[in-house]
């Protein structure tokens, strides 16, 4: 038996000049990341976007609504379609007088009684 040589590949003198060194990445900290302003110009000119909100300009907030939780014992909720304006308008009432909801529910429920007791008689 003879042993046979292998058939050339073509690229035998690469092999022998190949520096497996060449390819080592360079030894980094294990706390040495980039800055977070050389990582957005990086993601920017990839074209890649924040998902981060942005922040607005200094604009004066509105005032925050009034705070119409009480306790009060009312526990049951009555839910009632009708339209903007009347909302509107019921909890204008509401805030003008100092009272929550249900508290300016009761009150018109009980002057609308009244009414109708009047015009009956």
């Amino acid at each position: 038996m003879s042993v046979r040589e292998r058939a050339p590949l073509g690229f035998g003198d690469e092999l022998e000049n190949f520096d497996p060194a060449a390819f080592a990445k360079p030894k980094r900290a294990a706390n040495d990341r980039p800055k977070p302003e050389e990582a957005k110009k990086a993601a920017e000119a990839a074209g890649f976007r924040s998902r981060e909100p942005i922040k607005a300009a200094a604009v004066p907030e509105e005032p925050a609504a009034p705070l119409r939780r009480r306790r009060t014992g009312r526990n049951v909720q009555f839910n009632i379609k009708t339209k903007a304006e009347t909302i509107e308008a019921f909890t204008r009432i509401a805030d003008a007088n100092g009272w929550g909801l249900g508290e300016t529910f009761e009150r018109a429920t009980e002057l609308l009684e009244r009414e109708l007791a009047t015009a009956r008689n």
